[in-house]
């Protein structure tokens, strides 16, 4: 009876520590998941990139994934070309810009297709996103009609060389923070891919130069395009130059000059006064002894 337990007790205690390392080792080994999302933005006359952003879930509770290592590639015919290697920032985001377009390939359908890879590392499991695009040009322009001033601006597929009509595109002025929409919150192409926008008379700018941008946001199939044009439209900004006055509200190194004299003038009274009044104690107290 006695070797019956002693065995029940034994083989009890190799079982629990069986579950106990087997425990520990898998949550040693346990991964999480690594969310990759890509966006593809490309700027008329400019630089063209890929905005990549790595997240998880971490205790139930999305956390953006900083100094993650993550490759891109062009795929063409099942072949991954690596195009570049870029790392995560504090935000869990980072971009890889490209000079132009010609720095990648498309298939034989004019889409271009981009990988993004992570290899995955003692914390995360690996992870890949692409994303798919074709590309599209945006030709802006300003014109006056009736004295009145637009924007014309026109949307066409490269590939095919022909207009793409019923898209929406946004036109905005750029401003210091964030540009700012003008008239309706987007404008639909007609037939030709074509939309004409009037331009407020209203808009301050620097020595009334504005600079309006016509973009196609975030297609499917397009990506983000982005179209530029300088026009000196706006009405000036007048300087404020009270910033260089002795006023009220002007830096400490611009007070007013009463403020500085009167409370001076008034310290120094005091002083005086209370100095005048210490030496006569100190000759009142010399008469007396």
């Amino acid at each position: 009876m006695k070797n019956q337990l002693s065995i029940i007790r034994t083989s009890f205690l190799v079982l629990l520590s069986v579950f106990m390392v087997t425990m520990s080792f898998a949550q040693k080994v346990k991964k999480n998941k690594v969310r990759l999302s890509v966006s593809y933005t490309k700027i008329m006359d400019g630089e063209l990139y890929f905005d990549i952003k790595a997240t998880s879930k971490i205790k139930n509770k999305n956390t953006f994934i900083p100094n993650l290592d993550l490759t891109i590639y062009n795929v063409l015919n099942d072949e991954e070309i690596k195009i570049g290697k870029i790392t995560t920032n504090m935000d869990g985001k980072g971009r890889l810009v490209l000079p132009k377009l010609d720095s990648i390939h498309a298939d034989s359908t004019n889409t271009y297709t981009i990988l993004v890879k992570f290899k995955g590392n003692a914390s995360f499991k690996k992870a890949k996103k692409s994303i798919n695009f074709k590309n599209a040009n945006i030709k802006a322009s300003i014109i006056k009609k009736d004295s009145i001033n637009f924007i014309q601006a026109t949307l066409i597929e490269t590939s095919l060389n022909m207009p793409l009509s019923e898209a929406t595109l946004n036109v905005q002025v750029q401003r210091l923070f964030k540009s700012l929409k003008i008239g309706k919150d987007f404008y639909t192409t007609d037939e030709n891919g074509t939309i004409l926008v009037s331009i407020p008379t209203d808009i301050p700018g620097i020595d009334g130069i504005l600079t309006f941008e016509v973009v196609l946001a975030d297609s499917d199939n397009y990506g983000t395009v982005k179209a530029m044009v300088t026009a000196p439209l706006g009405t000036q900004i007048v300087q404020d130059n009270d910033f260089y006055k002795r006023e009220m509200w002007s830096p400490r190194d611009k007070t007013p000059l009463f403020l500085l004299i009167f409370p001076n003038l008034l310290t120094f009274a005091v002083w005086g006064i209370i100095i005048y009044l210490i030496l006569n104690l100190i000759k009142l107290s010399k008469l007396n002894n």
